[in-house]
């Protein structure tokens, strides 16, 4: 959906905007919390309404007098959700009336040149509530109340905002590979994204933590949609200090549930900790692709050829699925490989989607078999009797057995392992289901 139309909820701190994006895109994407400035990032949701798609862009508050590091940073990233849409929702709160912020953004808003809605939030006993019509004031035409928390007039909302959309010709997002950018915190993902997007799409502050909404952002590169998910970093449970965290984490693991790839970050100085083969081996077991990034690779002053492979022989001794996985060692802040990266994600993504002929899975399980019968336990010899691929994404093969709770779990690895040699699957889990076979129907 990277050409659909976008558009940009602004406002001051805690009038609701996180509130109206998880009503307007129907699920509960953005964190919401009752303390002000939990958006920071602009977060990417996909929307649609009476036929049209559209992205919708969540913002932090803006707070246009301040001047700490942080809220010029949030204030860059409002600006540019703003130059890049194509319709401006500005969300103000008829609980607190008119604002002097909100003069201020109404005035900036002014000299944008975007359709913008002004949207009245808080409006909770309509038809009754007259409170919106105090922000007539504000000249960006007539105030448009709604209840975000309880969804009045939401549907009529987005008739006015689909009215305002530009014609768009149809986007391709079948062909979209989602991508969750995973790693623990302050490791470089939000720069590594970046770096990838050419653009500060994401904030990026020495502070670590930075980044706590999971946020989509569509690129377009090489005939192909990647939609990135840089998502907040990811700490051991008993590190959550605060409700906000804890929502971030959640986040964070559902974006790994809707991406086809996961890159895993790690920092080249500070090596692969346990959370972050936790973090690998959850996006494993969810089936999701899998990229190591090694960032910070730059600052490895005493490095030879050979320092990538001991460090990744190391790993695979502690964790034997990475040795399926591959790694790449970049540089978010000089550059180096992270093209690269690109052309990984694609190859991985479609290793991930791989099938594979029925004759050739036959042929290949038989040479399998041939090479190493499976163990045979007192009784009925164990069988296997034939093979086909059942599914893909990620690829999940199935095997006929006359017996088959008698093959033991390595047995069906050494299987699993030998797919592998013959057909790859890089990047790719595997799984592999043994059957039993079904007795023909007696009359």
């Amino acid at each position: 959906m990277s050409g659909a139309p976008t558009v940009a909820i602004i406002g001051r701190p805690n009038v609701g905007k996180s509130t109206l994006f998880n009503r307007l895109i129907g699920r509960r994407d953005a964190i919401v919390d009752a303390q002000p400035g939990v958006t920071r990032d602009r977060h990417f949701g996909a929307a649609e309404w009476n036929g049209r798609r559209f992205w919708l862009v969540d913002t932090g508050g803006m707070v246009l007098g301040a001047e700490d590091a942080l809220n010029r940073a949030i204030r860059t990233q409002v600006e540019m959700a703003v130059a890049e849409s194509d319709v401006v929702l500005f969300v103000v709160d008829v609980e607190a009336g008119v604002h002097p912020a909100d003069a201020e953004v109404a005035s900036y808003l002014r000299k944008a040149g975007r359709p913008v809605v002004l949207v009245a939030n808080k409006a909770d006993r309509l038809p009754d509530d007259v409170r919106h019509l105090a922000f007539y004031e504000l000249g960006l035409g007539d105030p448009f109340p709604v209840s975000a928390a309880i969804g009045t007039s939401s549907g009529d909302l987005l008739d006015r905002i689909v009215a305002l959309l530009p014609a768009v010709a149809p986007a391709d997002e079948e062909n979209a590979i989602r991508v969750a950018v995973v790693g623990r915190p302050n490791v470089g993902k939000s720069s590594l994204v970046n770096r990838l997007l050419g653009t500060e799409r994401l904030v990026v502050t020495d502070e670590p933590g930075t980044t706590r909404d999971a946020i989509d952002t569509p690129l377009r590169w090489n005939d192909r949609t990647f939609v990135f998910v840089d998502t907040a970093g990811l700490r051991k449970r008993s590190k959550v200090a605060d409700d906000i965290e804890f929502y971030s984490t959640l986040r964070t693991s559902r974006a790994m549930e809707r991406a086809e790839v996961c890159v895993l970050v790690v920092d080249a100085k500070d090596g692969m900790h346990v959370q972050d083969l936790k973090i690998a081996n959850d996006a494993w077991e969810r089936g999701t692709a899998l990229i190591v990034a090694v960032n910070k690779w730059d600052l490895i002053e005493e490095k030879d050829s050979n320092t990538a492979v001991r460090g990744e022989r190391e790993l695979v001794d502690r964790a034997p699925f990475l040795a399926f996985i591959p790694f790449l060692y970049v540089s978010a802040k000089t550059g180096q490989r992270v093209p690269r990266l690109l052309d990984l994600i694609q190859e991985v993504a479609e290793e991930r989607q791989k099938r594979v002929p029925t004759a050739e899975v036959n042929r290949v399980l038989e040479k399998l078999v041939d090479r190493q019968q499976p163990p045979q336990p007192v009784g009925e010899s164990v069988r296997l009797l034939y093979a086909s691929q059942i599914g893909t994404a990620p690829p999940r093969f199935a095997i006929v057995s006359n017996r088959p709770e008698a093959i033991p779990e390595s047995y069906a690895r050494y299987l699993v392992n030998g797919f592998r040699d013959a057909w790859q699957f890089t990047g790719s889990p595997v799984n592999l289901k043994l059957r039993r076979k079904r007795e023909k129907a007696r009359r």
